[in-house]
């Protein structure tokens, strides 16, 4: 007896109407393939447990995707493409094809494979403050201490709210306005923390 979920059923019966035939026919086969395999909503969308998180079928306006939660050990980028903007049936792959991915993302679970992490930026962007920035707040002693006790994320939030201003008038502003939160101590967003 398979473990389906009331929730996914709901889920499907209020996506649109060309997603509910892809849908059901991916949960049949994932059913078939996996009987061990459990459903739950996770994000708002369907997901198929079994070891782990095997896949998750989100519909969209437009259109649905099958996402394979460990696809990129197994698919290249034109499988994983083809599979993320499903409009009809006739876009899935055969079940043949279907079948053999599941199976490898099932695979891959029972053999506790983790994808490999994605690597970090090793460089980090040195973070440039403005000349006519840095003297406004060399004006004003306490607003320059402060600045440069924050930390680089505070600063950096400050800069691109001041740099992004495309009217110098609004530029203008916006630093007499950090200036004096900067004097006062506080982060850009302080009002919401």
């Amino acid at each position: 007896m398979p473990k389906t979920d009331s929730r996914v059923d709901a889920y499907i019966v209020k996506s649109a109407d060309f997603a509910k035939p892809i849908l059901n026919h991916i949960r049949r086969l994932v059913h078939a393939i996996c009987p061990k395999v459990e459903e739950t909503i996770k994000w708002g969308t369907p997901f198929y447990l079994h070891e782990g998180i095997l896949i998750a079928t989100p519909a969209f306006k437009r259109h649905c995707a099958f996402i394979f939660w460990k696809g990129r050990l197994f698919l290249s980028a034109d499988q994983k493409t083809t599979l993320r903007r499903l409009t009809s049936l006739s876009d899935l792959p055969g079940d043949r094809i279907l079948t053999r991915y599941i199976a490898k993302a099932v695979e891959l679970n029972e053999a506790g494979v983790n994808p490999p992490t994605r690597a970090k930026p090793k460089v980090k962007r040195a973070l440039v403050v403005p000349d006519y920035f840095l003297a406004a707040l060399r004006k004003n002693k306490k607003a320059l201490a402060s600045f440069e006790h924050f930390s680089p994320s505070h600063k950096r939030e400050y800069v691109e709210w001041v740099t992004e201003a495309k009217r110098e008038d609004t530029r203008a502003r916006r630093i007499q306005t950090a200036v004096k939160q900067i004097a006062g101590g506080k982060s850009l967003n302080w009002k919401y923390q």
